[in-house]
């Protein structure tokens, strides 16, 4: 059944409410000139093929309907029916034979990643809430990856970020983007426009992930609206993801000389910037994209919406206390109780109206934005899916704060201006 696969370049890969916005912005990029890495999507009627197949859709009824502790017990039984059950043969035909055949052209690995149909909108982009895999190479992982993909819709973290969006896994659906995996040497991310009226990318080395999961400090690149180059900020990248020909992506240490060297020249940032600007016009306002960089140049990997919120001015009072500088996720400004949290396990610390001050920026501390006036982070930059998050909601945060634990006093009155990427508190 053809329906189940979409290329990215056919004129039904515009539509959204089939292969989710992500696949769809992909497609249009490529349309308008920009470079991607191509690839097929495997539909959101697949999925609902798949649920029908499984016998599941009475399941998916009831969960309307239940307590929270039903609806805890019901997407579970969900979840685990797409993840351990096998592919429906209808679905299943039609997909190995677009996976070979692309495999078959690109002679390389592939990427699994989400494109649920709620993702990827104006005020509702879920970044780092669904799934992705790198390295694909074998069926039996492009098949198991397909299903943690549609079973993403059902889990906790995915669950409560509907929630805070008055949306339910049960009204929408999980279409699949698989495409061939670039061999990058750099990847990071970018914003079309900041608070500060720029346009700023965020760079490390190897695959993406590292930024998005906040997982180093990226190198930080500041350009005019017009595209000049005003500032090179070199990160602190001690580690890269890479992936191997028949392995899963690896974690590798940065030779000394490059943790502290810049991924991108002024050259490259100045392409990426132009790229910026078409992609603004292609999804029709201010942009939040991924790239990537091969030996081939850039190619770009994501574009989603992204909102601009005004700078806010500070309490003058603040700066006369002591303050550390770091990454701007580039919203707000807020106050509170500064709650230095080491371990995930002491989350339930941070009260309505505090600072979260930690170590990892995670998108897995998503579920904690709804109540903190702040989040303060040693680790991340502007364009991992925390910021991304935050920016949404209109959270201050400021990441890649050096030893931000370690100097900023738990329980101290502290302040977070997210556009200036400054954390102060009272001494």
């Amino acid at each position: 059944m053809t329906e189940f696969i979409v290329e990215l370049t056919a004129a039904t890969a515009a539509d959204a409410d089939r292969i989710g916005p992500k696949a769809a912005n992909l497609a249009a990029l490529a349309s308008a000139g920009l470079p991607t890495p191509g690839g097929f999507c495997l539909s959101a009627q697949a999925y609902h093929a798949q649920i029908a197949a499984l016998g599941l859709a009475p399941l998916i009824r009831r969960f309307a309907d239940a307590d929270i502790a039903g609806q805890r017990r019901l997407s579970v039984e969900i979840r685990l029916a797409l993840y351990e059950q096998p592919i429906a043969p209808t679905i299943l035909s039609p997909l190995l034979a677009a996976w070979h055949a692309q495999r078959q052209a690109s002679a390389g690995p592939s990427a699994v990643r989400s494109s649920a149909l709620i993702e990827d909108r104006k005020g509702s982009n879920f970044a780092g809430q669904f799934e992705s895999f790198l390295g694909i190479d074998e069926e039996a992982a492009l098949l198991t990856a397909v299903r943690a993909c549609w079973a993403a819709l059902w889990t906790t973290t995915a669950r409560r970020s509907m929630e805070n969006h008055a949306c339910s896994p049960a009204d929408t659906a999980m279409a699949v983007l698989i495409q061939p995996l670039v061999d990058a040497r750099a990847s990071g991310g970018g914003l079309s426009e900041t608070a500060a009226g720029g346009m700023l990318i965020s760079a490390t080395w190897g695959l993406g992930s590292t930024i998005a999961q906040g997982e180093v400090v990226p190198d930080r690149i500041v350009l005019s609206r017009q595209g000049f180059v005003r500032k090179i900020e070199a990160g602190r990248k001690d580690h890269r993801e890479s992936c191997r020909h028949g392995a899963a992506t690896v974690s590798q240490a940065v030779p000394s000389e490059l943790v502290d060297a810049p991924c991108l020249d002024a050259a490259q940032a100045v392409t990426l910037g132009r790229m910026l600007r078409k992609a603004e016009s292609v999804i029709g306002g201010a942009v939040e994209i991924e790239w990537a960089l091969d030996d081939a140049g850039f190619k770009l990997l994501q574009a989603r919406p992204l909102a601009v919120e005004p700078i806010t001015i500070p309490d003058e009072i603040w700066r006369k206390h002591p303050g550390l500088s770091g990454h701007p996720a580039g919203v707000g400004w807020g106050a509170g109780r500064a709650v230095v949290v080491n371990c995930e396990c002491e989350l339930a610390r941070v009260a309505p109206g505090d600072v979260l001050v930690t170590r990892i920026a995670s998108p897995a501390l998503s579920h904690v934005l709804p109540r903190v006036a702040g989040v303060v982070a040693e680790l991340g930059g502007s364009t991992s899916h925390l910021a991304s998050l935050a920016r949404e909601r209109g959270i201050p945060m400021v990441l890649g704060v050096l030893d931000a634990t370690g100097r900023i006093p738990d329980g101290a009155q502290v302040a977070v201006d997210g556009v200036a990427g400054v954390v102060r508190w009272m001494a």
